[in-house]
């Protein structure tokens, strides 16, 4: 049930790359700065957080096994993807948000910078090793990724 007669789209729960939403159950987006509602998400139901949950564990062993190069090409991907639509991205974060288009503009190159941090894997999961710490000792550390 929508609860605004404004709202004129509703937004679903991404799941194996389908938008779900499998109940009337919908809550309304407001803009802060004009008090309208401008879109509405649907409200999961059990169903829709056990096939989240579901399909999340099926998809983590392939990516688990990702190796960290091919992971890293991934997050470049999307790196530049953010920047592209940065402008979008600021604009929908302004208006869910109620934030100066400014702050919103920050808020996403902070969340860029993590995305090109984590695009660094190759580098950040190098191991180390060290001979000789001790009599007849050698130290070793293995990073592995989730």
């Amino acid at each position: 049930m929508n609860h605004d007669k404004n709202v004129t789209t509703t937004v679903g729960h991404l799941i194996d790359g389908q938008l779900v939403a499998d109940t009337e159950r919908t809550q309304p987006v407001f803009n802060p700065a004009t008090g309208q509602s401008t879109t509405s998400v649907a409200l999961a139901s059990k169903a829709t957080v056990e096939a989240a949950i579901a399909s999340a564990e099926a998809a983590f062993p392939a990516w688990r096994n990702t190796p960290p190069l091919k992971r890293a090409r991934v997050m470049s991907k999307l790196k530049v993807l953010l920047e592209e639509n940065a402008d979008k991205i600021a604009a929908l974060i302004t208006a869910e948000h109620g934030k100066v288009l400014s702050d919103a503009h920050g808020e996403l190159q902070r969340g860029i910078e993590n995305v090109e941090y984590a695009s660094y894997a190759p580098e950040l999961l190098k191991g180390e090793h060290s001979r000789n710490v001790g009599p007849s000792i050698d130290s070793w550390s293995e990073f592995q990724a989730l």
